[in-house]
């Protein structure tokens, strides 16, 4: 019996030392090993000897049985484990045939494109060929004999024989004249009892919060027979699965229809006022950035413009702006096109040419709360005077652990700290973000010159609170509460989202729509379940009021840096200085 061991376990980082804290990572830690499952048989991968022929048992010369008969010596199993002769890899997917193990194979764990491998079962010149490259998906037949491989949306079947189809074109499944015909009421009706049966079978709570979810189902089937399309489907889960009164509940995708018109709207990242007086659209205010990103910055803000607040753009590409109601409506489809501004400048009047790219809406939306964490962090640093450090979560996905890396370790070493968690759509890297904040410092370094560091390495010393609002949310709040359970600070803010039950938005139907179930509860030490209903209470209640935050004021932030730097003042944080140097000459 053959099978994938994630066991082998080197690291590719050989040390702690280094920017920003690097730890052990573990790549290509797997192998293929093989068990026999009877006493007597000899590993085929083995090297011939002189006492092969008397060892092995020739399973070729066996009458085989017309229904196969597996039997397993479970005594001695332990020691009848082989390592088939090839290196550790990041693989997965093995099947096999009479002649050769099947398997993918991706350049790094989590990474690149997987690989269709084919390894055969001999014992010499053993070296794995590739089959197919970049595959989505692949299964051996159940006879062995044939390989069903999906690559770019196409199907391909063909022999496995160990090696690559000559031609992939000549294997393709054709299915251009492919046609099915389906009852839309029927696989409506079909979804929705799916959607109720994978609630009720996933759902984290065996009792479903003790809502009657048969009777839920009755009320709500009728509808179902008054469906026109996917999105009044949708409605309708929504309506059935929310009787669950759980968070973690969401219902989306599926074959939605779509409209066949698409219009790229493009933005200059700025705001504008008409100023008919001047002759065109006034900049009022040019999106900003962290400037050590230039690829982020606004259209209007790229390296070699001159280009600024208050200039008045008189016209797009030869159409004035007062022409149309809005400059945006002459960037439609300019998307990261070359697009020509005529400008005048507020100082002095003159006239001037720039060439701009616009950016897409949604990379403008971007921009727009990039600009809300960099004047975030302006606002610490000064009000702070480079004491405090700032750091933003957007959300705790696998991808926002860049934005703890950029932020925390040019600042691990001040005297107070803010992880700002407002608006944090959630995720799972809490304990992540967590276990960085319980380093402790134990001893010093401290060379000839310079200050001292500290072990642990990047351990914050200082004070820290954490700043979260009615948007914070999912492991957004399972980080705030963990900051404070753990001991590492206080919270500062309003009442987090409340929804706390863990998911894996694995339960999709057949048209890749889903109602989620909330699967996972989550419960304190005490025995009480947490967040779900009710959220993370603050321990200092500080809101942002809609009219002064509008305003740019943001009182929680200012809260938060208060309250750091009083606890400054009270117990200074400085590291301890070197001790003298010992004396060691030596007396004759």
């Amino acid at each position: 019996m053959y099978f994938i061991s994630d066991r082998l376990f080197q690291s590719v980082v050989p040390s702690p030392w280094g920017p920003r804290q690097p730890e052990p990572y573990f790549d290509k830690t797997r192998k293929i090993y093989a068990v026999a499952l009877r006493k007597g048989l000899r590993f085929p991968f083995l090297p011939d000897d002189e006492l092969a022929a008397v060892s092995r048992v020739d399973t070729a010369k066996e009458k085989k049985p017309k229904l196969v008969e597996v039997v397993i010596e479970s005594e001695g199993i332990q020691q009848r484990l082989y390592e088939v002769p090839l290196a550790a890899g990041a693989y997965g997917s093995l099947a096999m045939n009479d002649k050769y193990l099947y398997y993918g194979e991706r350049p790094a764990l989590y990474q690149g494109k997987t690989a269709l491998m084919a390894l055969e079962i001999k014992n010499k010149d053993v070296a794995p060929k590739t089959v197919l490259e970049d595959i989505a998906g692949w299964e051996l037949s159940r006879d062995g004999k044939k390989v069903l491989a999906r690559k770019a949306g196409d199907l391909y079947v063909f022999d496995a024989s160990g090696a690559a189809p000559a031609d992939p074109a000549k294997v393709k499944v054709d299915l251009k004249n492919w046609m099915l015909t389906v009852n839309p009421r029927d696989e409506f009706r079909q979804m929705f009892l799916e959607s109720w049966r994978l609630e009720r079978d996933y759902f984290y709570d065996p009792g479903l919060h003790g809502v009657d979810y048969r009777a839920a189902l009755e009320r709500h089937l009728p509808l179902v027979d008054r469906i026109t399309d996917r999105d009044e489907l949708s409605d309708l889960l929504s309506n059935l699965v929310g009787e669950l009164s759980a968070l973690h509940i969401y219902v989306y995708g599926g074959d939605v229809r779509r409209s066949q018109d698409q219009i790229g709207l493009g933005s200059l990242g700025a705001r504008f006022v008409r100023d008919e007086r001047a002759g065109g659209d006034r900049i009022e205010h040019i999106f900003r950035s962290e400037p050590d990103y230039p690829d982020l910055a606004s259209p209007l803000a790229r390296p070699g413009l001159e280009i600024a607040e208050g200039d008045i753009i008189l016209a797009v590409n030869g159409t004035p702006v007062l022409s149309v109601d809005s400059p945006e409506l002459l960037l439609r489809n300019q998307v990261g096109q070359q697009v020509l501004l005529r400008l005048k400048r507020a100082a002095g009047g003159e006239t001037y040419e720039a060439i701009v790219r616009p950016m897409s809406v949604g990379d403008e939306d971007n921009l727009r709360y990039a600009e809300w964490e960099y004047t975030r962090r302006l606002r610490v640093e000064d009000a702070g005077k480079g004491e405090i450090g700032y750091v933003h979560l957007r959300a705790m996905g696998g991808g926002n652990y860049a934005e703890w890396a950029k932020n925390f370790y040019p600042v691990y070493d001040r005297k107070g700290l803010i992880v700002d968690v407002r608006h944090n759509n959630g995720g799972n890297i809490d304990s992540w973000i967590l276990e960085k904040l319980l380093r402790k410092a134990w001893f010093y370094w401290q060379g000839r010159v310079g200050k001292p560091t500290w072990n642990m390495q990047y351990a914050f010393r200082g004070h820290m609170v954490v700043l979260c609002d009615e948007r914070t949310a999912s492991d957004g709040e399972a980080f705030a509460e963990g900051f404070r359970r753990l001991g590492l600070g206080k919270v500062i803010g309003v009442r987090t989202w409340g929804g706390e039950i863990w998911l894996s938005g694995s339960n999709f139907l057949v048209d890749r729509g889903i109602a989620t179930a909330a699967e996972t509860g989550v419960f304190g030490p005490a025995g009480e379940w947490l967040i779900e209903g009710r959220g993370v209470e603050p321990d200092i209640v500080v809101d942002n009021l809609p009219h002064a935050a509008f305003n740019g004021e943001d009182a929680q932030l200012d809260a938060a840096v208060r309250h750091l730097q009083e606890l400054i003042r009270a117990k200074p944080v400085e590291p301890p200085k070197a001790p003298p140097y010992p004396k060691k000459a030596m007396k004759y």
